[in-house]
Order: structure tokens, then C-alpha cells, then sequence
């Protein structure tokens, strides 16, 4: 396989991963990570740092759309980030102190788990509770279009979903997988916002989650242009469809195709492992 050859099988991967992250709000580092290190034999580092600026253009992508649409809500999304960028900031210096394999195996379990989640069904709507005062204080309370119009919608949990927010940052800085599954958890389960809500939310925050882990890995020399750059055109375009697809589409097939094919990648991932593959 030449590098012509090699650089579009990338390219067409990363369209893909970015199509099926924008979709489901999970990031396609997701895909992306597992990909590189498991068909390709990239060094799982190298393969996070294409990975980390690949889910910025992702987000870039799709948040613009759902920005446009009404879907996204930049006052919780600006809140949580702080949380995020917190947590993404520890987990790229722990990432320099273990192995290999370690990151490997913490890899598969994610994906494993981020399986589970995107093959969930969701309600778009939730019961109604006890207003959380914190929500109100905050204005994080809004509204996003319905085919019947604007839907109020309420946020409960803010504390805890804010403390779900920097163990996701943690997990995007270590593994540069965008943590879109502990964003969109924290939102849909703990904070009770719709679903179509907390995904382009979560696509709104995994740039700049990843920006601030991208520096680390960028000054120690991980992040190599010739990955890079046929991720980023490949992971780009599939974001873009992927944003225009889900404003009118029903979601549930494809997370769980999604979540059959992250619990096949994370095995492989651990087979290659212990194998010595990786």
C-alpha cells in the first residue's frame, strides 16, 4: 500500500467517524482512535493527536448547524466547559505517565461503555420536577424547535452534571475521543434535556474540550501532519452531513449499528493488546 493509497483509506474512515459523531453526539474520536491504532498500526499516541484536532473541525462542523437551527444551548454548553477544559487539562498530563497498553485497555472500556449509551433510546421530553434553583440563577433554562413549534425544556442537576463534566474532560484529554458519551450522559440522564438538545450541546463542547488537550499533545510532538491532515479532510465533510441529517431524523437505528460497531472495535482493541499487537 502506497502513501496515496494509505492517506484516502484514512480520509474515507474519518468521513465516517465524523458523520456518525455529529449524529449521535458522541465525537467521532470514537471511531476515529480505534480506527487508526486497531486497522491502520498507528501508535495509539499519534492516533490521539489526530484525533483531538479531528474533533474540533467535527465539532466546528456541527455546531455551526445546530447554532442556526435553535438546538444548541450556548449557556449551559459556555457553563459546563468549564468543567470540561478543567478535566481535559489533567487527563493530557496523566496521559505522559502511563503506558501503552494501560491507555489501550482505558480505551476499550470506554468504548465498551460508550456502546451501551448510544444504544439507549431516549424520550425527547422529560417529567416534570422540582425547578433547580442553580438552572434559574444561571439562565440555562431555553427552549428548541419542535415540528409544533418552540419547546420549553427545564435543566436539573446542574451541580452534578457539572461534576460528570470534568470525568468526561479527563477522558477526552487521556484518550482524545471527544467524551461526547459522558457529555450527552450527563445532559440527557442527570440534567433532563432533550435529546436532540444534549447532542448538539455535546458537539457545540467537544472542540473546545479537545483545544485544550491538543496543546499538550502538540508540544510533545504527537500530533504528525501526515494522520492528521487526511483525518481532517475526511472527518469534516461526514460532520457536516451528518448535522443536516439528524435535524429530521430518527436517530435510534443508527446509535445502535453505532454501538454494535464501538463494542466490535474496543474487543479488537483489547485482543490487539494483549496479543502485543499495539
Amino acid at each position: 500500500m502506497n502513501i496515496l493509497e494509505f492517506s484516502l483509506l484514512i480520509c474515507i474512515g474519518s468521513f465516517i467517524a465524523g458523520f456518525l459523531g455529529a449524529l449521535t453526539g458522541l465525537g467521532g474520536g470514537v471511531v476515529i482512535v480505534p480506527l487508526l491504532t486497531s486497522v491502520f498500526g498507528i501508535d495509539i499516541r499519534y492516533a490521539i493527536g489526530a484525533s483531538l484536532v479531528s474533533v474540533i473541525a467535527t465539532s466546528c462542523a456541527a455546531a455551526s448547524t445546530y447554532i442556526k437551527k435553535g438546538y444548541t444551548n450556548l449557556r449551559l454548553g459556555m457553563f459546563l466547559e468549564v468543567a470540561t477544559i478543567t478535566g481535559a487539562l489533567i487527563g493530557a498530563m496523566i496521559a505522559s505517565l502511563i503506558s501503552v497498553k494501560a491507555l489501550t485497555i482505558v480505551l476499550a472500556i470506554v468504548l465498551l461503555y460508550s456502546a451501551y449509551l448510544s444504544g439507549q433510546p431516549r424520550s425527547e421530553h422529560t417529567d416534570n420536577k422540582s425547578p433547580d434553583p442553580l438552572a434559574i440563577n444561571l439562565k440555562l433554562n431555553s427552549t428548541y424547535p419542535t415540528p409544533v413549534g418552540l419547546m420549553s425544556y427545564q435543566v436539573y442537576s446542574v451541580s452534578i452534571g457539572f461534576c460528570v463534566m470534568v470525568i468526561a474532560g479527563v477522558i477526552s484529554g487521556l484518550l482524545g475521543i471527544g467524551s461526547g458519551a459522558f457529555k450527552v450522559l450527563a445532559m440527557d440522564r442527570a440534567m433532563g434535556i432533550p435529546f436532540k438538545v444534549s447532542t448538539s450541546t455535546s458537539n457545540f463542547m467537544i472542540g473546545v474540550t479537545a483545544a485544550a488537550s491538543a496543546g499538550v499533545y502538540l508540544a510533545w510532538g504527537y500530533i504528525e501532519p501526515g494522520v492528521t491532515m487526511p483525518v481532517m479532510l475526511g472527518v469534516l465533510p461526514g460532520a457536516l452531513l451528518g448535522a443536516k441529517v439528524l435535524v429530521g431524523a430518527n436517530t435510534q437505528t443508527l446509535r445502535i449499528v453505532f454501538s454494535l460497531m464501538l463494542a466490535v472495535m474496543a474487543l479488537k482493541m483489547v485482543y490487539n493488546s494483549l496479543a502485543g499487537g499495539l
